[in-house]
């Protein structure tokens, strides 16, 4: 039994498009970096932890639902930033803020790094998928603009590529999925290895 330790819609739609069957559980931890936290080890980090919190909490329960059992029990934990020059770049903390990140992104190439995290009794994988998206420049009232729709509240570098801002992305270098907010191929890897008994 697959558990997505996320509330976000994206991911959820996104396993769903690749054919999981899955549950969701979110997690609720603290998601501020550590100071000078490297942006892959950041997310990684909590990935991991968000998948352990989840595991924990279902573990509690004598049977998850009632209908599995605690060795069948695999939780997928993620958590996507935006890195620009060695800093991160999380969910805008207001309106200005966006405003703030997507000036910083305009005609630079960032990266997007999500962290993917699988727990299950028998063992714990970590692994991280990293996308070089370029954006075009963006003027001052173009970026207030977009700031005005919401779109940018509760993404990772203020913009959704899926989004109004993909007007402004005109290459990636990398994995598509991964800057919407789950790296389906590497999510897919490591449940196959997961799941596949060790000799």
């Amino acid at each position: 039994m697959l558990v997505l330790a996320s509330a976000s819609p994206r991911r959820s739609e996104l396993l769903t498009q690749a054919g999981f069957h899955f549950s969701i559980h979110p997690a609720h931890i603290p998601e501020d970096p550590f100071p000078d936290e490297d942006p892959t080890a950041y997310v990684t980090r909590l990935a991991r932890q968000k998948a352990e919190a989840v595991f924990e909490q279902l573990s509690k329960i004598p049977a998850v639902g009632g209908e599995i059992s605690l060795d069948e029990l695999v939780v997928l934990g993620a958590d996507t930033t935006v890195t620009l020059d060695g800093a991160i770049l999380g969910k805008p903390e207001s309106s200005a803020d966006a405003a703030r990140m997507l000036a910083l992104l305009s005609g630079r190439t960032h990266r997007v790094i999500t962290g993917v995290a699988l727990v299950s009794a028998a063992h714990t994988q970590v692994a991280a998928e990293s996308t070089a998206v370029q954006f075009l420049s963006v003027s001052a009232a173009e970026i207030a603009d977009y700031v005005a729709t919401g779109e940018p509240a509760d993404k990772a570098g203020a913009y959704a590529i899926q989004g109004r801002a993909a007007r402004w992305i005109p290459r990636i270098d990398g994995c598509y999925f991964n800057v919407v907010g789950l790296p389906l191929a590497l999510v897919a890897t490591l449940l196959a290895a997961h799941t596949t008994p060790k000799a």
